[in-house]
């Protein structure tokens, strides 16, 4: 059992190891010119650094399956279709936001606010139109303007997916939900797409440094219902839509 369990660290350690690599050095050596060439180039730079975000993923994931292939990836059809929509899901791992990045070419989100004072990194989440979570200091501006500007990005075809909870839930139930996305939704007039993870906390435990490399399981993103709340209604509430919208997120997986 002992010799079972060094085996299982050494593979789950190397594994870990040559994502992380990719994720960094092939982002640095690989990635980085064509962010270049799009900043100098492109008549659209938002669309641009969204488009590279979503095809660096789509490849880390592809990296995912060939070093991992005991653990499927089952994205709906519904899901991938999606466009001009506020896309409201459950959190279960950090690989949510990413998993979503790479399914959606056209996308928006919320990113932590402390993220956007890292050097290069929060440049690059200003370029690429991310909202952080936090509307307080130099963020203020920045959010004002990416809320006015969403209802025609939203009308363009692009998502904005965020995860209501604001954090990953340590037990799988969907926590209590911030008002913040709900809010975004009713200026933009926008329909509501509600999705459920599951089971990406397993590869990638809340906590720990090392993928899950020896289990075999199914990570799946279902699309679980689609709102158009009547937002000019006088009996529009958000606290009914936020019931709603955790009704959807609940149900069982079909």
């Amino acid at each position: 059992m002992l010799h079972f369990n060094v085996l299982k660290y050494l593979h789950n350690l190397i594994v870990t190891l040559l994502l992380w690599t990719h994720y960094i050095l092939g982002f640095i050596l690989f990635f980085s010119p064509f962010y270049l060439l799009a900043l100098i180039f492109s008549r659209n730079r938002e669309s641009a650094f969204q488009r590279l975000n979503s095809l660096f993923y789509r490849i880390f994931f592809r990296l995912v399956k060939i070093l991992i292939p005991r653990v499927r990836f089952d994205i709906s059809p519904d899901v991938s279709a999606i466009r001009s929509s506020v896309i409201l899901c459950n959190h279960l791992s950090y690989l949510d936001p990413i998993l979503l990045i790479s399914i959606f070419p056209g996308h928006k989100t919320i990113v932590k606010s402390d993220l956007f004072a890292l050097p290069i990194f929060g440049w690059m989440l200003r370029k690429s139109g991310y909202l952080p979570s936090l509307a307080e200091g130099p963020n203020v501006s920045l959010v004002m303007q990416q809320v006015q500007e969403m209802k025609s990005y939203l009308a363009s075809g692009g998502n904005l997916f965020i995860f209501p909870e604001g954090t990953r839930s340590r037990d799988g139930r969907i926590g209590a939900f911030n008002k913040g996305a709900f809010r975004i939704a009713r200026i933009c007039k926008a329909p509501i797409s509600v999705l459920t993870i599951r089971n990406t906390h397993r590869l990638f435990q809340p906590g720990r440094f090392l993928f899950n490399t020896t289990e075999s399981f199914k990570i799946s993103v279902d699309l679980a219902g689609k709102l158009m709340p009547d937002y000019g209604n006088p009996s529009f509430s958000i606290t009914k839509l936020m019931v709603q919208v955790r009704d959807l997120m609940e149900q069982p997986v079909k």
